[in-house]
């Protein structure tokens, strides 16, 4: 079941609900002949969920948004709901990273895999985030994201009930592959695809924004168990939104408050969009 959020109305709590968390085994997406990651011990490397945010940095963003995207990641790490949420799973942590994409060959990582298990920890990763310096690059690659998100999962040495990626952007793929194919990969191999749309201004022409970007995101980035999209309309929810998707990713909680399923139907926005604008534009 996919799921849209809407986060005016919905209490963080809702996310925190009972229940257990169910457990995932996830295939192996290792290339042939890398190196397997450094051994830790069994009680160690156990954590509640592996994820990785995925967060564009293509031009479209303007550094207002991007500086509140960084800022919104490290606040709700060090949120009071984000701490409290982590006390919900088995383990009482969480392992993340931190990287930024643009084109699909642009990806570099901020923050390396690192374990969250209270303030001290959540402190430091915030701290790793909001020092990197801001960037910006061109064309927009959610496919090229997701491909590379998918080999950070064996690149770690943690063993998570849980996989997930999280992705934030502000418009549609345009570049690398289709963006199904690549959200079909990880499906098939049990990870789960959150999306975070950024809606928070007008659609511009010359920077291949689209109406209805979240439809885009439920209908053709995000699946697997419990997905959800929570779309971010207005600057000022920036950081709200963030709070409430990582919250909902950590507790492994569908909220029980405004919200509607994804439509099981053919895409409201065709998957092919951006490629389209993009070639009509520049024809190639």
């Amino acid at each position: 079941m996919r799921w849209c959020v809407s986060i005016g109305m919905v209490a963080v709590a809702c996310a925190l609900a009972g229940g257990d968390v169910p457990s995932l085994v996830a295939p192996s997406l290792a290339a042939p002949g890398a190196q397997p990651p450094t051994a830790i011990a069994d009680e160690e490397a156990r954590v509640d969920v592996e994820l990785i945010l995925a967060v564009d940095v293509s031009y479209s963003m303007d550094m207002e948004e991007l500086a509140l995207q960084r800022e919104g990641y490290a606040g709700a790490i060090t949120s009071r709901e984000f701490l409290l949420a982590l006390k919900t799973g088995p383990t009482g942590k969480v392992a993340v990273t931190y990287f930024e994409w643009a084109s699909a060959a642009d990806q570099k990582i901020v923050v390396p895999w690192r374990v969250i298990d209270g303030p001290e920890s959540a402190g430091a990763v915030a701290e790793e985030i909001l020092k990197a310096p801001l960037r910006r690059a061109s064309r927009t690659s959610i496919s090229g994201a997701i491909n590379f998100a998918m080999p950070l999962f064996e690149a770690n040495a943690y063993r998570g009930l849980r996989r997930v990626i999280d992705v934030s952007g502000d418009g549609p793929n345009n570049n690398g592959e289709p963006v199904t194919v690549a959200r079909d990969a990880a499906l098939a191999r049990g990870i789960t695809i959150n999306g975070l749309p950024i809606m928070a201004k007008q659609t511009h022409y010359a920077t291949m924004d689209i109406e209805n970007l979240d439809f885009y995101y439920e209908d053709c980035v995000i699946g697997g168990a419990g997905s959800f999209v929570v779309p971010i309309k207005t600057r000022e929810k920036f950081k709200e939104a963030i709070r409430t998707k990582l919250v909902m990713e950590v507790a492994h909680r569908a909220p029980e408050l405004r919200v509607e399923p994804a439509a099981a139907r053919e895409p409201r926005v065709s998957c092919t969009i951006g490629e389209k604008m993009w070639q009509e534009r520049w024809g190639r």
